[in-house]
């Protein structure tokens, strides 16, 4: 696989793929929208209606979801008793946010009752929350044992072909799981904004940049190497 065409249509392919990309629409939409709502009303209105409509096709893609945290710990929680119980508290956190992001979906689109948005939104939103918080530290937790690892191996005198493979192997786990704490710090802002409305979290430049850094952060994780 050299083509970069093949690589795009091999990330298309993918749910989380196709999910980064929608992303990346829904939150530059939001800029613009902001960007020009004084000066050109008939312009925002059009990149309001494509950062909503964005937004709805997301949570259509992700139904189902969160069968994956309940495969991850069905089948590979963690190697130790500490990270197999900050994998059920993430996962779990994970599986209650896309689970009610189906119901307030539903309730967007007009399926159900409006009215129960807001609530949706609260419940999906802190159990977001928390399973971000608990990811980020499995990943620093993961990330210290690399450091660890890396001069463990480049204190040995041997340098063998091995050991540079395996400090490879080290340093691409980093920046995979750098590119996880990004995009889960930057999803934690926007989740907070729901639970906690404030002015900070609640900007549109903060919604916006939060929402693009981890949309590109998801796609230099998914993009096939």
């Amino acid at each position: 696989m050299n083509d970069s065409v093949d690589k795009l249509v091999i990330f298309l392919a993918k749910r989380d793929g196709i999910d980064k990309l929608v992303k990346t629409f829904q939150y530059v939409s939001k800029l613009v929208n902001w960007h020009v709502e004084a000066t050109n009303p008939d312009i925002s209105k059009r990149f309001k209606q494509w950062e909503v409509a964005a937004g709805l096709s997301r949570k259509a893609f992700r139904t189902g979801r969160f069968l994956t945290g309940f495969n991850v710990l069905r089948r590979n929680p963690g190697s130790t008793l500490s990270l197999r119980l900050l994998a059920v508290f993430a996962n779990a956190g994970e599986m209650v946010y896309f689970f009610f992001d189906h119901f307030l979906w539903l309730a967007r689109i007009g399926t159900i009752d409006g009215n129960l948005a807001r609530r949706m939104s609260f419940i999906s939103a802190f159990g977001e929350s928390v399973g971000y918080v608990f990811f980020i530290i499995s990943d620093f937790i993961m990330l210290r044992k690399g450091v660890k690892a890396e001069r463990v191996l480049r204190s040995s005198k041997e340098k063998a072909v091995e050991e540079e493979k395996k400090i490879k192997e080290i340093r691409v786990d980093r920046i995979m799981r750098l590119m996880a704490v990004a995009a889960n710090v930057a999803d934690l802002f926007i989740a907070i904004a729901d639970i906690e409305p404030n002015p900070f979290c609640n900007h549109t430049v903060t919604l916006g940049i939060s929402g693009l850094v981890s949309a590109w952060a998801g796609w230099y994780r998914n993009w096939p190497s």
